[in-house]
């Protein structure tokens, strides 16, 4: 058979088939790529200073909680082994569950709230992954210098200087490691004994884990992955788009002001040149935590923390130029010229459900009873007919205190008919703690009138506190002889 050669090409054909293939190829080593260190440059400025502000109660708060004492008890205390939780004067059970589920799903919407309104100003401000990554980068520049300082610091080779900076920036950051493992865990072991026991290395080996454990993903989190966190990690980042609009507040760059960008001096007025506002000078992409350039507009990288704002204005300020090149600004304001709007469909429903949300937690979390009831009916024996002519049925009773002092209860019984209580009328319980007692209850076989009745118990504090609570049950009988002739049931 004879063989046909393709056919010809022309140069320009040829050279192009390979370029889709090598791009691909490219593209997919791109995606394994090790991310190239970011040095972030330290300048001051109005959203420098705010962050500070925003981080001091949130670690005042993180550190500090653990060590302060509520009625002798730690105040923030989540002890998993008695399946109890302190919250300051809460103390919530496993049955009070759905109060902690309820409190995680209004923060989530209080989220998508803030987020409609002011974009990732909680990634910017308040995440604990910036917080911690802010204190290591701090530590980093104290002891390696600024920006332009660290990069010639790490292309050096290693010497003395080099290896007493770089060992001094680690040791520190193993410190602040161990404080935020050491107060994490001890939220869930009590914080004045583990420490002690730390030092005495008579930790027992869950805590010592675990402590390990948050040692090591604060050092890798803050010290390492830093950014990759917010890029990679956080499904945040992923979806957050989504609960924007064009009047979300955003940090935003000015393409008709700045455009054409270029450098110049100082003094010469951007029109001479023909330029924009943008002096090309980078310092937006240098103080940025996550390294994206603002002025390719907005990107899922960013983190509404306006510290490029603050590069940008020390920049215009120092040309003579209007501030505000970048701003925290919204779409329509930006692009459209229109006004800032606050009062806006999308922003009021989340507002309003949030405030449905927290008023109906509030409501349900005051009118929760620190005070539990149950009855356990006797199964293995309907009742008993005693020598002196009663029926009776046994019951276990438990009361429950759930609230953070003792109380003392009376226990009584409501029913259609003259039920005789038997037992304990009147007792103590601690804080947080069960008492297990047996109740019984008796009737005259000449009083019966039903084969099986309901019966209510009822405890109620005894000592001023305005707290009560019932559990209902049953009492099983036969009939009564009279009662079954006329009838012709029989005993049960």
């Amino acid at each position: 058979m004879e063989q046909t050669s393709p056919p010809a090409q022309s140069d320009n054909q040829v050279a192009a088939e390979p370029a889709p293939v090598t791009n691909e190829a490219i593209r997919v080593l791109n995606l394994y790529q090790t991310a190239d260190k970011i040095y972030t440059r330290s300048l001051e400025g109005f959203f420098h200073s705010f962050r500070r502000w925003t981080w001091i109660p949130m670690l005042a708060g993180y550190f500090l909680i653990p060590w302060i004492s509520i009625n002798g008890r730690q105040a923030v205390w989540f002890d998993l082994a008695e399946r109890k939780f302190y919250i300051f004067w809460l103390t919530l059970w496993p049955q009070d569950l759905p109060f902690l589920a309820a409190l995680l799903i209004i923060s989530a919407f209080a989220l998508f709230t803030i987020t409609n309104f002011a974009g990732r100003i909680w990634c910017g401000f308040s995440c604990p992954q910036t917080v911690w990554t802010g204190i290591f980068i701090a530590i980093e520049r104290f002891f390696e210098g600024d920006r332009n300082k660290r990069i010639k610091l790490d292309a050096q080779p290693w010497t003395l200087n080099k290896f007493t900076r770089k060992g001094a920036v680690q040791l520190s950051w193993m410190l602040i490691s161990l404080a935020t493992g050491l107060t994490f865990v001890g939220y869930f072991n009590p914080i004045r004994q583990l420490l002690p026991d730390l030092i005495q290395l008579s930790i027992n080996a869950a805590a010592l884990f675990w402590t390990l454990l948050f040692i090591a993903l604060t050092w890798a989190n803050a010290g390492l992955m830093r950014e990759q966190i917010c890029l990679y990690v956080c499904p945040y980042a992923r979806f957050q788009s989504v609960m924007f609009d064009p009047d979300t507040l955003i940090v935003s760059y000015n393409k008709t002001r700045g455009e054409p960008r270029g450098s110049r001096k100082a003094d010469q007025k951007p029109a001479a040149e023909v330029l924009g506002d943008c002096v090309d000078c980078t310092l937006c992409v240098q103080v940025c935590p996550t390294g994206i350039d603002i002025r390719d507009g907005l990107q899922y990288e960013c983190i509404s923390c306006g510290l490029c704002v603050d590069a940008c204005n020390a920049v215009m300020e120092k040309m003579h130029y209007p501030k505000g090149l970048i701003s925290f600004t919204t779409e329509n304001v930006l692009d459209k010229g229109g006004t800032f709007r606050l009062l806006r469909p999308r922003l009021l429903g989340y507002f309003t459900v949030l405030i449905l949300m927290c008023g109906l937690f509030a409501g349900q979390l005051s009118l929760r009873v620190p005070l539990e009831v149950d009855i356990i009916r006797d199964r293995s024996l309907l009742y008993r007919v005693t020598p002196e002519g009663m029926v009776e049925n046994s019951y276990q009773l438990k009361v429950s205190n759930m609230d953070q002092r003792e109380h003392r209860y009376t226990i009584s019984i409501k029913s259609d008919q003259a039920l005789i209580y038997r037992g304990q009328s009147e007792i103590s319980v601690a804080e947080g703690e069960v008492v297990d007692m047996l109740a019984r209850l008796q009737l005259p076989l000449t009083d019966v009138r039903q084969l099986n009745q309901e019966v209510e118990f009822i405890v109620t504090a005894s000592d001023g506190a305005a707290l009560s609570s019932s559990e209902k049950s049953r009492f099983l009988a036969p009939l009564q002889t009279d009662l079954h002739k006329q009838t012709g049931i029989k005993n049960l």
